[in-house]
């Protein structure tokens, strides 16, 4: 099963793959294309701008080719958690590159490369914030951008707000909870799946 676990920074994403590679280590892990990009040697703004999260996107995109149905990958991060932050960023009104990129059609292309990505997953889980974790998030983990790009997850993936996703594919569960928690909504689908 192909899986993608989505959420904006600091909900959990790399506690809850931990946990689930500890039981399933035969699943292969994907980590957060920022961190793999980096180990490549390319570098990115101390701010984050709407270029590096379009590289990312594709990025993405380009990982999710090299498996197939039937594969067991877990992914830290869905390609539309790219698409967000790029929304979010242009809701905030952040970054130098902005003026370059406000255009419909840019905005249609990312919408585009997302759309065709997802196409290759069988599940997002989706983390969204949970209010009774926000004391432990310091304000250098910007908490604006942190919030806004949780809303925008929120309309793309359980509310369909850009109309990415038909028929099911990929399922879309929102996961609520301590870690555990989690991972049993997780697990629960992952039975499903195979069942």
């Amino acid at each position: 099963m192909r899986i993608a676990v989505s959420g904006t920074h600091s909900v959990g994403k790399s506690s809850l793959i931990d946990r689930f590679l500890s039981v399933h280590p035969d699943f292969e892990h994907e980590d957060e294309p920022f961190y793999e990009l980096q180990e490549m040697g390319e570098a990115f703004e101390s701010e984050p701008t709407i270029d590096d999260f379009i590289r990312q996107l594709e990025f993405s995109r380009e990982r999710l080719r090299n498996y197939q149905s039937g594969d067991d990958v877990i992914f830290e991060r869905s390609p539309v958690d790219f698409l967000a932050y790029i929304l979010a960023l242009e809701e905030l009104g952040r970054g130098d590159s902005i003026s370059r990129h406000l255009s419909a059609s840019f905005i249609e292309s990312a919408t585009a490369i997302a759309g065709s990505a997802v196409r290759l997953l069988d599940l997002i889980l989706f983390l969204p914030i949970e209010d009774s974790r926000s004391w432990e998030i310091p304000a250098s983990e910007d908490l604006e951008l942190r919030v806004a790009v949780d809303g925008r997850l929120s309309a793309i993936l359980m509310d369909n707000e850009l109309d990415l996703f038909s028929a099911n594919t990929p399922k879309i569960v929102e996961a609520r909870g301590t870690t555990t928690q989690r991972l049993q909504i997780l697990e629960s689908e992952l039975a499903r799946g195979l069942g």
